[in-house]
Order: C-alpha cells, then sequence, then structure tokens
C-alpha cells in the first residue's frame, strides 16, 4: 500500500470534507497529520478510512466525543463496549423506523386515494413507522 502522505487539499477532495472539518477534527484529535508540505498539512492515506469511519459515526448520532474514545479504546475498555451497544441498540431502532418509513412512502408512490394522507394503508404505514413493532 502507497504510504506517501497526501496534501490536506487532497484529503479534503476524497473524502468529501472541507479543510476546515479536517482542521477541526485534528483539534479534536480525531486525526493528525504526519508531516507539512510548505504550510499545508499532510496525512497518511490511512486518514480517508478513518474519516470514513468517522463521518459514518456521525450519520449515525455519535457525538464527537463517543467517536473519539471508540478511536483510541482497546479491546479490554468494557466501559466503552457497554456504551457502543447502547449504541448499537439506538441504531438498529433508528434502522427499523426508518425502513418503516420508507415502506410507507414507497405506498404513496403507487396508491390513488385522494387525499393521499386519508388512505387506509398509508395511515397503517404510518403508525407502524411511530409506534415500533
Amino acid at each position: 500500500m502507497d504510504e506517501t502522505p497526501l496534501d490536506i487539499g487532497e484529503v479534503a477532495r476524497r473524502s468529501g470534507l472541507a479543510p476546515s472539518a479536517l482542521r477541526f477534527y485534528e483539534r479534536k484529535g480525531l486525526i493528525a497529520p504526519v508531516a507539512r508540505n510548505g504550510l499545508r498539512r499532510a496525512y497518511l492515506p490511512e486518514t480517508l478510512d478513518r474519516l470514513a469511519l468517522i463521518t459514518c459515526a456521525r450519520d449515525a448520532g455519535f457525538t464527537l466525543a463517543e467517536i473519539g474514545r471508540f478511536l483510541a479504546a482497546g479491546p479490554g475498555d468494557t466501559g466503552l463496549r457497554a456504551r457502543m451497544a447502547a449504541k448499537e441498540r439506538e441504531v438498529s431502532e433508528l434502522v427499523s423506523r426508518l425502513t418503516r418509513l420508507r415502506d410507507s412512502l414507497r405506498h404513496t408512490l403507487v396508491c390513488e386515494h385522494d387525499p393521499l394522507v386519508e388512505c387506509p394503508e398509508f395511515k397503517r404505514a404510518v403508525r407502524r413507522v411511530t409506534v415500533p413493532e
């Protein structure tokens, strides 16, 4: 694997994040540059994997503090494992709700009821979104 450091602009381009976000994550201790190219930071290519994890975790509702603890954790960190198990349950419930929402939206694509929001099937689908199965 190529370990040639990537300029901050290249990391920003490949990750889809602004350079300011990279600098912010650096200040929070989530990523670290390995060198400077003049005044510009340079990162190892593996930083892109870390940024993908950070982005995914943020999208799932993790705080930066939680992400930081996760990135620093070892296998013996039982407290973190307990917090991650709780977070896994939260994410699973979110996925379940979003799946039910997706299914109700799919119904609207083919429904001929007028008005749409009065459709009995749509109402049942919406209830399935708001009330866990």
